[in-house]
Parts: C-alpha cells; structure tokens; sequence
C-alpha cells in the first residue's frame, strides 16, 4: 500500500487535472462529499449537535466548504469559521465558497486576533470542530495567529475531524511543525500520507480513512512513490509453505553468533525465536566458557563453544571455526549480547566481507559495526541491519533525536548508501532497501519496550531467511510478525508486563493468521488504523 509524500501528492493531483482532464473542483467536490460521509459515521453519530468548520483559503478549506454544504443539507446546523477575509479566498475553494451563501450557511470572517476575539463565545458553543486550516502543503512551523487557533481548538474538549491531515502535522514525516491539531478522525484523499503511518503524526491523525477522489492509480507509481505500508496481502505469499514430506533437512540451519557473560539470555532469546519462526536446524556459537550454561538454557538449537577473549567473549582467532561452520548454512545472524571487545570487532567485519550466506546484524554487532561502517561496502552477501533509533545514531553519525524527526529519511539514506536492508526499530518500525524503497510497519504495540523484544525479532528474520525468503522480504514479514504476535500478548494477557520469551511462543500463531486469515487478535489502535475506501491496494 502506497503511502505518500506532499509533493507526490501535488504532482498526482496535477497530473489528473492535466492529463487525465478531471478538473480540480471535481476532485475537491469528491474529497468533500467522501469526508462528510466518513466525519457522519466516525465522528457525528457520536456526537452530535452543532458543527464548527476552520478554514483556511486554500483547497483544504475548499474541502471544508464542501463538507459546510452537505452537512446542511443534512439538516446538520453547520458555521464555517473562515481564516481569511473571503475575497482573498481563489480559485476552486472560491467557487466553493459561493455557494455557501445562497444556501444559507453562515460564514464568519476571522480574519486577525481582534476577529476571533469577537467570536470566542460562538466558536465555544460548536459541539465537534472539522479542522479545513493548513493541509499537507505545511513546510514551516505554525506560528502566530494559525497556532493561537489550534491552541484554542484543542482546549475546547470536543472532538475535532481532520480534513486530509491534521493541521501542523508534517506530511512527510510526521512530525508536530510547533503545533498541530487532534483530531479523533481524519479522511485523507487519494493515498495516505507518510507522516500519517509515523510517531508523532500517528497520534495526531486518530482513525484514519483514505477517500478515493478519482486520481487514477497507477499516477503513484508515475510520481516515483517509493514508500509503503506493510500489509498482510502483501505478505502473504512470501511466507514459506510446507509439503507434507518436508524434513528439517528441507528448511534450513541457521548459525547465531551472541552472547558474552552477563547476556547469555540474548543468546537463547535469538535461538528460540529462530526455532519458532520455522527454522529447520539452528546452532548457537558462543565464547567457550559459555556453552554449558547455554546448553542448559537451549533445547531444541545446538550450541558449540569458540574461542574467547580473556574476558569471555567471542574472540578474532574464532574465526576459522566459524568459517567452518558456516558451510551449509543458509544464513548467519549476529550480534545480541555479543560484547564490543576489538577483537570481537575485527571477527564482526571479517564475516561481513566473507560470509557466503545473507546476516543478519544486531545490538553489539552494529555498535562494533558503527567504528567503522565502510566495512558494509564490502559485504559479499546480503545484509540485514536491525538498530533501535540510539545504535542507529551511532551508526550513521547523527543525533537520536535528528534520527527520530525523519526516521524515513535516514534509514533511507544508510540503506542506499551502504546497499544494505535496515530495519529502523521503534514504534512504527522502518524497513529501507538498497534501492531506497521503504515500508513502514503498523504491528506492534508499548508493551515492546522491554528487554530482549530486539533479540527475538533477529531470530525471527534470520529464520525467515534460513527457511529461503530473501533478505527484504524477510525483514518486512519480520517486523509485521514480531509486532502482531506483541499484540495477541497485550490483548491476552495485559498491555504492559508480558515477556520476549511469551512473545517467542505466540509467533507460531501470528504466522498461522498471516497464512490462513484465522483468529485475528489485534491491539486495538490497529482496528481503526485504517479503514480504506480509496487506493489501499494490499
């Protein structure tokens, strides 16, 4: 499903005017009348009474203009509360805007401060408010008299209904421009927008309904969208199937390199998730000094202990063990609990310039990667990266708080510049390629934030890979399955406090939903996420 960014809307929305010979009040006249039956069933029916509508004078308030018109016409008693005076009001959302007066519809002219000072009292007595302000075109910040309107907007307690985006919101990344509106519900038009799908915008736009207004699709692929969300359709036929004479032989060995003292749960916690995803065979290498303890933590992987530095980690003379090891596998994954002794570095960049299967790297294994990440440029297999939003601020140079404002842009830009899959983890988890496409998950829920959460999702796209997914493939289907098997745990058991070693055991019944459409446990922001009428695709 395409998720799309302001300008690729624009170019959309142009190309249908122009090429396609739509015109742009058409277009705006759908956006309207689609908004207003979405507003009527996820807003007004709960609410209902008198309805407020800010505008601003471009095609937002356009839009809004036409929701004033069908909402009257409903019986609905509506006021539009124009940002504007109303001849600097142009083009469609003008013609709009005429309307409104032969038919009786009250518009307030707000024009400046002193304006809206006027009509407080008025403007408090609107029992819901449809936000028409801004749209997606915002580039700056909201200041001044627009943010002192949806300061006032928001304090009113009544339920607010965003018109294509809540204003102040970044289409493009989803982040707060000094302010934005909440809105319990938002109807989009066309695609849904980048900022939509990402923290904080998710939290802004409420339940979210994509309008079809009449641009052709396929114009998406025309304007070089290269964002998505991850959906089960488009899962689905990724997902390994099983003859009835297949054999452990048939679906793979995996080799895990984790774990160190202190952080050998790391270590099983990447194993189990590998043997629960599906992996035929999984052996665990670990520091020599290790390996009996991990034997006892461990049933169903083997274990082999390598050398060790003198402090118990995995040293650089492991590596012709490894090497030997290797052969047969189908994919090395490596990093949790690994530690960041140098010699455990030079073995780290030793396997990504050799390895003859796909890896997949995490925790310990990027924070020694991120001393020197040219050695990526070097990698001879596929590679999987799977940092939080503080391993991939090391790793790319920048600030977590620079990585978390364009989460987007950033894990695009190390995809791309290293030819590398990275998984940008965080709520509303990032999927980049080498070839700059990006997907951008919606699973998953605030009971994640805990300890070892990380290490399962390792285990669980390295044994994606090692039952034969490629490495993309395997990382989008990942984090969709490490997030829904999350939320079966919030809803079965409690929304805080379940375990990565509960979420382990819950993977084998994600992946049945994802394959067979079953019993669908969901937390619950994911039931009113998305409810599409336009061009969701799958």
């Amino acid at each position: 499903m395409y998720l799309v960014t302001a300008d690729e809307m624009q170019r959309m929305d142009r190309a249908t005017i122009e090429s396609f010979g739509i015109p742009g009040r058409v277009l705006m006249e759908n956006a309207g009348r689609g908004a207003t039956a979405f507003f009527l069933e996820a807003v007004y029916r709960d609410h209902p009474g008198s309805v407020g509508i800010v505008a601003g004078r471009g095609n937002n308030g356009g839009d809004g203009f036409v929701m004033a018109r069908y909402l009257h016409q409903k019986g609905i008693r509506t006021t539009v509360f124009l940002l504007s005076q109303s001849d600097r009001v142009k083009g469609d959302a003008a013609a709009n805007l005429k309307l409104l007066e032969p038919m009786g519809v009250p518009v307030v002219e707000l024009a400046d401060a002193a304006a809206f000072e006027s009509r407080k009292l008025l403007m408090r007595h609107q029992h819901t408010w449809i936000d028409a302000i801004l749209g997606t075109g915002l580039s700056s910040d909201v200041r001044g008299y627009f943010r002192t309107i949806i300061d006032f907007i928001n304090r009113q307690d009544r339920p607010v209904f965003a018109v294509d985006i809540a204003s102040g919101l970044d289409s493009d990344t989803g982040r707060v421009c000094g302010a934005s509106i909440q809105a319990a519900a938002t109807a989009t038009f066309g695609f849904a927008k980048v900022g939509q799908l990402c923290y904080p915008g998710r939290t802004f736009t409420g339940r979210l309904k994509i309008i079809d207004i009449g641009i052709p699709f396929h114009l998406a692929q025309k304007a070089g969208c290269r964002q998505h969300l991850i959906t089960p359709g488009a899962l689905k036929n990724d997902i390994p199937r099983r003859s009835a004479t297949v054999h452990k032989g048939h679906t793979g060995h995996l080799l895990i390199l984790a774990g160190s003292p202190g952080k050998t749960g790391a270590a099983a916690l990447t194993a189990a998730a590998a043997v629960r995803t599906g992996a035929g065979l999984v052996t665990l290498g670990v520091p020599n000094s290790l390996n009996p303890v991990l034997e006892t933590m461990v049933t169903e992987a083997m274990t082999v202990g390598l050398p060790e530095t003198a402090n118990g980690v995995l040293d650089e003379a492991a590596h012709e063990s490894i090497t030997s090891l290797i052969e047969g596998k189908r994919c090395l994954a490596m990093g949790p609990g690994l530690g960041t002794h140098p010699s455990t570095g030079r073995l780290v960049g030793r396997l990504i310039e050799e390895s003859p299967v796909p890896l997949v790297v995490d925790a310990d294994g990027l924070n020694l990667i991120a001393a020197e990440p040219s050695v990526l440029s070097r990698q001879r297999s596929p590679i999987v990266l799977t940092p939080h939003p503080g391993e991939m601020a090391r790793l790319s140079g920048h600030s977590t708080a620079d990585i978390q404002d364009d989460r987007i842009g950033h894990a695009r830009a190390f995809a791309e510049r290293h030819q590398v899959y990275l998984v940008l983890k965080g709520a509303a988890s990032v999927v980049a390629r080498p070839d700059g496409t990006v997907f951008v998950n919606a699973t998953g829920n605030p009971g994640m934030a805990a300890g070892g959460m990380g290490d399962v999702l390792t285990g669980l796209i390295a044994g994606l890979i090692t039952q034969g997914m490629a490495a993309g493939a395997a990382a989008q289907t990942g984090v969709y399955l490490h997030g829904r098997a999350a939320d079966r745990m919030a809803i079965k058991k409690a929304p805080v406090g379940y375990l990565a070693t509960e979420v382990v055991d819950t993977l084998p019944e994600a992946m049945d939903e994802l394959l067979t459409g079953g019993e669908h446990l969901s937390w619950p922001e994911r039931d009113t996420l998305l409810n599409s009428s336009g061009h969701s695709g799958k």
